[in-house]
């Protein structure tokens, strides 16, 4: 089947199997890294994308679910140019050890900042439930959405 989706800004096109996972068809016809393979079972958070501006686990999506839709990974946050808030603060705050985790965290860290609002340090730690880290203890993840979003 072929569809057509809006991809970090682009209209592109895929052949796709019925049953094909997004994060498949992202990372091996498109070639973006940035989304990881984790648990692929949606626990981990790693694959996470933003699909029409929400954030979604692109290992328990179908491609042909993205059809006609905007898909956003990291790749396409560095087309408007230098770090996002999020990234920078993630830096700043050494939120960043291994990496692995780090796009997932970005992405549900864009969505949040675009809707334009504060956070207590509860709902941040609420709202990054889904996204798991094997090494940084999440002190600095923390202070660093406080610090982008807070």
């Amino acid at each position: 089947m072929r569809i057509s989706f809006k991809l970090n800004g682009r209209l592109v096109e895929a052949d796709v199997e019925p049953n094909e996972l997004l994060i498949n068809v992202l990372r091996e016809k498109f070639g973006l890294t940035s989304v990881k393979y984790g648990c692929g079972i949606g626990e981990c958070g790693a694959c996470t994308v933003l699909v029409d501006g929400k954030p979604v686990l692109s290992c328990l999506t179908l491609a042909v679910d993205v059809n006609g839709r905007e898909v956003t990974t990291v790749e396409g946050l560095a087309r408007e140019g230098g770090l996002t808030p999020i990234q920078r603060a993630l830096m700043e705050e050494g939120a960043i050890q291994c990496g692995y985790c780090t796009p997932g965290f970005v992405m549900v860290g864009e969505y949040l900042y675009r809707k334009g609002r504060k956070y207590s340090e509860e709902e941040i730690r609420s709202l990054i439930r889904g996204n798991l880290c094997r090494c940084t203890g999440y002190v600095n993840i923390v202070k660093a959405f406080k610090k982008a979003l807070g």
